[in-house]
């Protein structure tokens, strides 16, 4: 989850905030690529998750970092909670999940760089004390009470929140990992066409990156549990948002729903003041409770937009949400997969052609069936393995278009990111399928056998 947004002045206006989402128009030649991925870290002796202070810590992780590899730290009163460096940072979630957020680039061949690199630094500092990481969907055995609480006034208002709007906000919190990347769009009529993409075809990134079928020390009977636990979180602020699909939506209707997603915190001066449940609209009046008479700032607004958790995220650009955390080529596929698919014209086109024709409750059994089943989900007489195949030749075709040549010239373009997804489509099996048969087979049920197997 993000750090504290900053900048910007006063706002009074819902208007002022359509025309900040609108300032994230950018043409063609300055769009640019982030990656974000989380990890879980674990003591490699006892494999109990990683702690918040210590020896053996996520703090011990921060300072390696910052100390071997020069980062500048990002500090919570006197906690160290992430780390800054040439446009990228490394940030926690509440369970002690490391994530990086990678810095706007131009290629995925320089997004994989730094996801490489990044890599090899968090294994050379997890070495030096004892410590791992893995990139999963979903913690496979570790309890709710097993899990750390880092030391951030934002993740303490959203535990107590969590608790009171849905079934599974605690589990998301601190148990589950993801892989996502963050978009550019031309115009508002480009960012509506990809934002629909997005939110139609998010269901078959589910699919491919299904990476999470253990819980709780055992099979949980989907392939992604990590998905399925973000339909029962809060409804105010998931989901697949069928007004993006009504005649008429751009920034303004964002805004509008936006505005009516109930707050969590204001950040003052270091900390987060409770705002829980409480509306920007009246922000914008003068009227919220937590600070009477003051009016949000348009960090205020980025901080709220960071609230906002649906299956794809407006922001200045488009966050795509839907995969699992997984394996190390698959956090340089997911970006591939949709660079491919939306920064091509020719490929945006076919890729939404794909699913323009489905209406809101097949996009939503798509997003149930993906979560339950991967590539052998079916709905209404069609199969997921055949929509991924169609839509993973689609974002190849948009690769290619780019032809964007990496290694000094000697990789002609990026559709060799797609590979590990290749295998998959001609398979059927994504890293889940993989998993279940380890532990139905060599590992004999022992799930302990996946941290050496997956560690990255």
């Amino acid at each position: 989850m993000s750090i504290p947004q900053t900048g910007g002045g006063p706002v009074t206006s819902a208007t002022a905030l359509a025309e900040y989402l609108a300032e994230g128009c950018k043409p063609r030649t300055d769009w640019r690529i982030g990656t974000e991925h989380e990890k879980f870290g674990y003591c490699h002796d006892t494999l109990n998750p990683l702690p918040y202070d210590g020896p053996r810590s996520i703090r011990a992780m921060l300072e390696g970092l910052r100390d071997g590899f020069g980062w500048t730290p990002v500090l919570e009163g006197d906690n160290i909670i992430g780390l800054e460096k040439d446009g990228a940072n490394v940030s926690l979630e509440p369970g002690g999940q490391l994530e990086l957020s990678g810095a706007p680039l131009m290629s995925i061949h320089e997004t994989c760089d730094e996801v490489n690199s990044h890599l090899r630094e968090v294994k050379q500092v997890a070495d030096t004390i004892g410590a791992g990481f893995i990139g999963l969907g979903a913690a496979p055995i570790w309890s709710h009470e097993k899990m750390p609480v880092m030391p951030k006034g934002r993740y303490r208002l959203m535990t107590d929140y969590m608790g009171r709007v849905g079934t599974h906000g605690t589990q998301m919190m601190y148990r589950t990992c993801t892989v996502q990347v963050n978009l550019d769009f031309a115009s508002e009529p480009d960012m509506v066409q990809k934002l629909r993409v997005a939110l139609a075809l998010q269901p078959v990134a589910t699919a491919l990156f299904a990476n999470s079928p253990f819980f709780d020390g055992k099979p949980n009977g989907l392939k992604s549990w990590r998905s399925r636990i973000w339909r029962d979180l809060d409804p105010a602020r998931t989901g697949m948002l069928p007004f993006v699909f009504e005649d008429g939506f751009g920034f303004e209707a964002w805004v509008d729903y936006a505005l009516d997603v109930p707050m969590y915190f204001v950040y003052r001066d270091g900390r987060y003041i409770n705002a829980l449940g409480q509306s920007f609209r009246d922000f914008l009046k003068g009227q919220l409770p937590a600070l009477p008479g003051e009016v949000p700032t348009l960090s205020d607004w980025a901080d709220h937009l960071t609230t906002i958790f649906p299956e794809a995220r407006l922001k200045k650009f488009i966050e795509m949400r839907g995969a699992d955390g997984g394996p190390w080529r698959r956090l340089c596929a997911l970006p591939a997969f949709w660079v491919g698919l939306t920064y091509d014209q020719s490929a945006l086109d076919a890729a939404w052609d794909v699913g323009k024709s489905w209406d809101a409750e097949t996009r939503e059994e798509w997003r149930v069936a993906a979560a339950k089943d991967g590539l052998q989900a079916k709905v209404g007489g069609q199969s997921m393995l055949d929509i991924a195949r169609e839509v993973l030749a689609i974002a190849q075709s948009g690769l290619k278009a780019r032809a964007i040549p990496g290694a000094g010239g000697l990789v002609a373009d990026e559709t060799h990111f797609l590979n590990a997804l290749q295998e998959s489509v001609e398979t059927g099996r994504v890293p889940a399928d993989e998993l279940l048969e380890h532990y139905h087979g060599d590992w004999n049920g022992d799930l302990t056998r996946i941290y050496d197997a997956y560690n990255y």
